[in-house]
């Protein structure tokens, strides 16, 4: 099990990014939570992360907080909840949100998550009451300096990183460009894919 990785954030093709572990580069999907807060690339960046192991395929899961690895740890206790319907699910809203959501048992805000059906989202309300992390204040830098910096500048085609990002997680080319097109031409990575996810939960 890898719990922790500590490295140079070498690549940002959200949700995955690359990080050099003493010239080795691991592939590390994060949620949109994790990836606003995460340095520039050629940073030190340390997460906690989240080992998954299939027949087809290994898979590293990185999160800023532990809070959010026991959110999405719990997540995958849930029947029908997969890693990639649980990183869309902590990509469209955060833990206190999420905890928001099954104390108030609002189904709706749920079904607005790919993947996640009205049975599923009942289910889910059901299985994580009382289940999920609260959170003690805002939420950790990734950075090794304490500050978080976008680094989306960088990207020479933001458009395409974020309509990349929001089909990896799950939404239609449909959904994505529909709610793409409210943002301005020269919208950073970060905030692009953030206010693309407010208006699909809006939806």
């Amino acid at each position: 099990m890898i719990g922790r990785i500590t490295g140079t954030l070498l690549e940002k093709n959200p949700p995955t990014i690359t990080i050099d572990v003493q010239g080795l580069g691991y592939d590390v999907d994060v949620p949109m939570s994790t990836f606003y807060n995460l340095p520039a690339t050629g940073e030190r960046v340390v997460l906690h992360t989240h080992f998954v192991v299939r027949e087809d395929a290994q898979l590293l899961f990185g999160f800023a907080s532990q809070n959010e690895r026991s959110a999405f740890r719990q997540l995958l206790k849930i029947s029908g909840i997969g890693a990639r319907t649980a990183l869309s699910v902590l990509s469209g809203m955060s833990v206190d949100e999420l905890n928001r959501a099954v104390t108030l048992q609002e189904v709706g805000r749920l079904t607005k998550i790919p993947g996640i059906g009205k049975k599923t989202a009942e289910r889910l309300l059901l299985e994580l009451k009382d289940k999920l992390p609260k959170l003690h204040g805002a939420n950790p830098q990734v950075g090794a300096g304490g500050t978080a910096i976008s680094g989306a500048a960088e990207v020479p085609d933001a458009l395409s990183d974020i309509l990349n990002a929001l089909l990896a997680l799950g939404y239609n080319e449909r959904e994505a460009l529909s709610a793409m097109k409210s943002l301005p031409p020269d919208c950073a990575v970060s905030d692009g894919i953030r206010q693309a996810l407010k208006l699909l939960s809006k939806a």
